[in-house]
């Protein structure tokens, strides 16, 4: 009987025996996207963002336009047939470049030639979300989707949307990056936080994301850029997303006879990241 069990034993190791092991993945749906970039034109496009020692620092709206054109490259090598468009917000969104396109060297172009307009003391983006649910419409019907990026620099000026969306009428993705001054008396950089917020929540098709930054530093703008090269129809929730880590803010590994297997850890929550929190 002993023996036996041995070799019942031995007989279950033989691999022909083995049930092979299979990773599977269910696959995600997609369609191409159109991708509506609007920058911000006022003045504080032009504040000198930081550099490193002895490095001239670009201006946003310098460090935006490299940023960008990383952004299409970027997405236009994932699908070719991701297409874009331009649009510049002063007191309303207005368009820069209207036709949508894949032709890299077309919308290069145009981001290049992006430049601040002035000084605005109001910004309405009624106009911004009655340009895209329009577009969005010829976009649904050749089974591809709509994505405003709006990128937005002015720590003082609150946006507004006097425009009523219909609650259920949810055509495109609106998706924000918020470069601002660090709060003083004279700016109000949480409350155009909350507007945007408040903004992507009403009219988002699929799910947006908002980032912000005060640093002044160029590495979190693309950082962030690199974040919302992800399709809005791929995503998870914003507050369940957790990458990338900097890898020079985690601490020596701890112990192997801890609980977390040596693995290094984290900064508590508190400690400078050299990134901003939400409430300022």
């Amino acid at each position: 009987m002993q023996g036996g069990r041995e070799h019942g034993e031995h007989q279950g190791l033989q691999p022909e025996e083995q049930a092979p092991l299979v990773y599977d993945m269910r696959g995600m749906g997609y369609s191409p996207e159109d991708i509506l970039l609007c920058v911000d034109a006022d003045a504080e496009v032009n504040v000198e963002m930081k550099a490193g020692v002895g490095v001239k620092g670009l201006s946003r709206l310098d460090a935006v336009k490299q940023a960008l054109v990383l952004f299409v490259h970027s997405k236009l090598l994932m699908h070719s047939q991701h297409r874009f468009a331009v649009a510049t917000l002063r007191n309303n969104a207005v368009w820069y470049r209207q036709e949508f396109t894949n032709d890299m060297e077309i919308i290069g172009q145009a981001v290049r030639g992006l430049a601040s307009g002035g000084t605005f003391p109001r910004c309405d983006l009624s106009e911004l979300f009655q340009m895209a649910a329009t577009e969005a419409h010829s976009s649904h019907a050749m089974d591809r989707t709509l994505r405003v990026l709006l990128i937005y620099c002015r720590s003082s000026v609150v946006p507004e949307v006097t425009l009523q969306m219909p609650e259920k009428q949810r055509l495109f993705t609106f998706d924000a990056l918020y470069l601002h001054d660090k709060p003083t008396r004279d700016n109000c950089p949480q409350r155009v936080y909350d507007v945007l917020v408040d903004a992507l929540e009403r009219v988002s098709e699929f799910e947006g994301y908002i980032f912000e930054s005060s640093s002044g530093s160029a590495r979190v703008l693309f950082r962030h850029i690199c974040v919302l090269l992800s399709h809005p129809q791929q995503r998870c929730a914003q507050e369940e997303f957790d990458a990338p880590k900097d890898l020079a803010k985690m601490v020596a590994p701890v112990p192997r006879t801890s609980s977390s297997g040596g693995l290094p850890q984290l900064r508590k929550e508190g400690e400078d990241d050299g990134s901003v929190p939400r409430t300022f």
